[in-house]
Order: structure tokens, then C-alpha cells, then sequence
């Protein structure tokens, strides 16, 4: 089935990006920035792939794929981190639309914030040498930090978006590590992470995806606060 990761890529960005266009969402208007960030995040998460797909930290099972690559990597992983941030800031900001009251308070913001940078700092010290947790942790650790100081509203409500989110991560990152199926589309070095797993899933992936989650919604809060700013001059 060499076309399996091709379908989850486009099986996850197809509902969102069909219902960009509802009237009450408008999703689309979002596109500008969400492209911004789209680059950015691809610029920091591609050559990271790259490096550590060359390194043999992780890799992947060719009888899942199409077989075209470029720098070293799938199409279908270049297409992974256009199709899945999509699809998940677009529930986002659906789940805001129709639930505007989804968000914790500043100060249980503030706490989650720094006990999570508390405790990603301490496994960072004491795994330097296990290299997907060193940076995976370190990236996560400067961008909670970041939004905590220019978009705490925005952790406010994506602590309870992205563990909602955390649904479908399970089904489309399970199929990926190797659940329900033969074997697995993505393997991973164990020596290099911290060999915990959540079902099929490495425990880092769940803090990657919250990177790069956020790292898009991060962008988008800043162009909207900005416009909103020149709106009222």
C-alpha cells in the first residue's frame, strides 16, 4: 500500500480545507498568514528532518510510499507539514467559533506554561545525549516561553484545543508508528528518544506536534493583533 501516508496526508487536510469556505468560518481569510507560518515552521522542521533522517534518528518504510524524494525525505513528509498544521489550527479556530469560551485562565496559563517549561527542562538534563528529545524539548520550551510573553490568550485556549486535537493525532500518528497496520510508515531510533511510547507513538511526537501546532498559531496571532492595531489608526 505505497500510497497509505499520500492518503493520510490528504485525508486529514481535506474536511478542513472544504470547510474553510463556510460563510460563519471564513477560514480562508486566515490563508495569508497561516502561509506565513506554514514557511517559517517548514524552514525550522525540514532541514531538523533532514539532518536526523540522514543520521538514522528515524526513517521511513518505503512500502508506504510513493517512492519520490526530495533532500533526502518523501514527498509525502514535505506534504505532512502543509496538510496537518492546516488541519489543525483550521480546529483551532473552528472549535473557538462554536465554543468562544474554551480557555483556562491567565494565571492557570501562566502555571501550566512554566511547569511545563519546568519539566521539559529537567528531561532535557538529564537526556542530552538522546538527540529527538534534546531538541524536540528545547524548541518546546522556547516557544511556550514566547507566547507565554507575547500571547498568553493564545495558550489559554490552545491547552484545551490541542488536547482535543489529540483525538485525531492518535489515529493519524498511530497509523504512522504502526498501529492497525503491518508495520510501521515512520520508525524510530529508541537511543535517541526516551523509548517511552503512547500506544505506537514516541512521547516526543506528542510534544512535536505541539510545536508545530503552535508555531502556526503563533504567527497568525501576531498578524491578527497587528492589523488590528493599524485598523485603529
Amino acid at each position: 500500500m505505497n500510497y497509505l501516508y499520500l492518503l493520510l496526508n490528504l485525508g486529514s487536510i481535506s474536511i478542513p480545507f472544504l470547510f474553510s469556505f463556510h460563510p460563519k468560518l471564513k477560514f480562508y481569510k486566515l490563508w495569508k498568514p497561516l502561509l506565513l507560518g506554514l514557511v517559517v515552521s517548514m524552514c525550522v522542521f525540514i532541514p531538523w528532518d533532514i539532518i536526523f533522517t540522514v543520521k538514522g534518528y528515524w526513517g521511513f518504510n518505503s512500502s508506504y510510499l510513493l517512492g519520490k524524494n526530495l533532500f533526502n525525505l518523501p514527498i509525502e513528509e514535505w506534504l505532512f507539514f502543509i496538510c496537518i498544521p492546516y488541519a489543525c489550527v483550521f480546529t483551532h479556530y473552528a472549535l473557538l467559533y462554536y465554543f468562544p469560551n474554551l480557555k483556562v485562565s491567565r494565571k492557570t496559563t501562566k502555571t501550566i506554561g512554566y511547569f511545563l517549561i519546568f519539566i521539559f527542562t529537567v528531561l532535557i538534563v538529564y537526556n542530552f545525549n538522546k538527540w529527538y528529545t534534546l531538541v524536540n524539548f528545547t524548541l518546546a520550551v522556547i516557544l511556550i516561553y514566547l507566547v507565554l510573553k507575547w500571547q498568553p490568550d493564545l495558550l489559554s485556549s490552545y491547552l484545551l484545543t490541542f488536547l482535543i486535537m489529540l483525538i485525531p493525532f492518535f489515529i493519524v500518528n498511530g497509523l504512522l508508528t504502526g498501529s492497525f497496520i503491518e508495520d510501521e510508515v515512520v520508525w524510530y531510533n529508541n537511543a535517541e528518544n526516551l523509548n517511552i511510547r503512547l500506544f505506537t507513538i514516541p512521547i516526543e511526537d506528542v510534544v512535536y506536534a505541539f510545536s508545530l501546532i503552535l508555531m502556526n498559531l503563533l504567527f497568525i496571532e501576531n498578524w491578527k493583533k497587528r492589523k488590528t492595531k493599524h485598523l485603529q489608526h
